[in-house]
């Protein structure tokens, strides 16, 4: 298992103390009470996999044997290209991600390595496993309730 790299987009995530949060709003906002559940979701999945929510979504664009640059990567993400570069480069060092200059321009792709693929497998994984704890303590209709809500939420427009 490859461990996270430190400051370069793929250190751990910052979640607020909830005691920094003043009662009235923790107590009936809703969107602070999802951003609480994904952070804390996300930072036990960090914790178990040594992977970043950054690592993990470049390693999601490039499976399947799927070549992109850089660029491509951020874009498709909606990241900063100094994060996706950075974090390719630790990336690369540890040998999860292949980086191979491309047939023109000063542009490199990027691949994953049967190391990477390997990795991105062990963390389908534990995810799946996640999913399975959480299905153990929801019953059908419970979930079937979250996720129509939680799609409710995530069609909402400000």
């Amino acid at each position: 298992m490859a461990a996270a790299g430190g400051n370069n987009g793929d250190g751990p995530m910052i979640a607020v103390d909830k005691k920094m949060i003043p009662e009235e709003i923790l107590k009936d906002s809703v969107l602070v009470h999802i951003a609480a559940a994904y952070f804390s979701v996300s930072k036990q999945l960090e914790r178990r996999t040594g992977c970043s929510q950054t690592r993990g979504f470049i390693l999601s664009t490039l499976r399947g044997g799927l070549e992109r640059n850089q660029n491509q990567i951020a874009t498709l993400l909606g990241l900063d290209r100094t994060v996706v570069h950075r974090s390719i480069g630790t990336m690369v060092k540890e040998g999860l991600v292949s980086k191979k200059k491309a047939g023109t321009g000063r542009t490199f792709v990027i691949q994953l390595t049967p190391k990477g693929e390997k990795y991105r497998e062990f963390l389908i994984k534990e995810r799946r496993a996640a999913e399975e704890k959480l299905r153990a303590i929801l019953n059908s209709e419970e979930r079937t309730t979250l996720i129509r809500l939680l799609g409710i939420v995530a069609a909402f427009q400000l």
